[in-house]
């Protein structure tokens, strides 16, 4: 995903900022619940709850909980071994985008050995196997609906290498708050085996539900484990096709590998719209049936029904 121009300069987008800065600055848990139980009702009157189509069942309620209650919900291997297969098949010759350093596109087989984090353009990520099958999965959105109170939508979806790669970590490997909207959350889908070496995500418990700092920034190893606790660290591992939904407003990490790559597909569901990003909906010409109202940042409307 692209990220919008949110301060003055070339391609700033006035509107958008004003929309993103408004959600930064109100950091009071509080109110921005009551701000969130007014936007949700709105999108509830005009596009229903999203929720009426999947009936939870009992482990959907339980990730449910989870994630209000911790911020982390693991959901279990929601692909198996050959849908991992297919889409590292299909991305073999698909150019990634280094992260951290301006570059040509490359494939995965051409990396560089100093690129640590890369991602693959939108308009791969959706036309790769399985993805959005997943990302529209009724119980995906399901669980997305419940937890914002009505229909979402899906505002980021990607595809991201991690390497491992000697000296400093990347910015993205520490821990830190990320602010997408006045209520989201993400769905990560391990497409490697991902044990300590190899990257885990790592959550502090609790942490969606407290005040975040009105200038977002980067924490240490040591001052999240001096101030709140070891214990308190939820580190997801996981084999290829590992799923857990994550409010990534509290504080949290992707670990640098330290050993083995690491494969992710991020899915962002939330209330409206990521102001931080620039949109611009790809065509889709493939057989499923799509919400146009979900996918509509990421779809053109007319290929939203193949």
């Amino acid at each position: 995903m692209d990220y919008a121009q949110l301060k003055p300069g070339r391609r700033f987008a006035p509107l958008q900022s004003v929309l993103y800065y408004s959600q930064r600055i109100v950091t009071y848990p509080a109110l921005r619940r009551l701000v969130v139980r007014a936007l949700s009702g709105v999108v509830r009157l005009r596009q229903g709850t999203g929720s009426e189509l999947h009936a939870a069942t009992p482990a959907e309620e339980t990730a449910l909980g989870d994630l209000r209650r911790s911020g982390y919900a693991p959901l279990g291997n929601l692909l198996d071994g050959a849908q991992c297969d297919d889409i590292r098949d299909w991305l073999n010759d698909k150019l990634l985008t280094d992260r951290d350093h301006q570059r040509p596109g490359f494939t995965l087989a051409e990396r560089a050995p100093e690129v640590r984090v890369a991602d693959y353009q939108l308009h791969d990520v959706i036309a790769c196997p399985h993805i959005l099958a997943l990302a529209n999965s009724p119980p995906l959105l399901g669980l997305a609906a419940r937890y914002m109170g009505c229909k979402p939508t899906i505002s980021a979806l990607g595809l991201r290498w991690s390497f491992p790669v000697a000296g400093s970590d990347s910015a993205l490997q520490a821990f830190h708050r990320d602010s997408e909207d006045w209520l989201y959350l993400k769905v990560l889908v391990y497409l490697t085996d991902v044990d300590d070496g190899a990257g885990p995500h790592v959550f502090l418990h609790g942490s969606h539900l407290t005040r975040a700092p009105l200038r977002l920034r980067f924490y240490s190893d040591s001052e999240i484990s001096s101030a709140h606790g070891a214990e308190m660290l939820l580190t997801a591992l996981g084999t290829r096709g590992f799923c857990f939904a994550v409010d990534t407003a509290g504080i949290h990490k992707g670990t640098a590998p330290a050993l083995q790559p690491r494969l992710m597909l991020q899915i962002q569901y939330s209330l409206l719209p990521s102001y931080a990003y620039r949109y611009a909906p790809e065509r889709y010409h493939g057989p499923l049936m799509l919400d146009p109202y979900v996918n509509r940042l990421i779809l053109r409307p007319s290929g939203s029904h193949g």
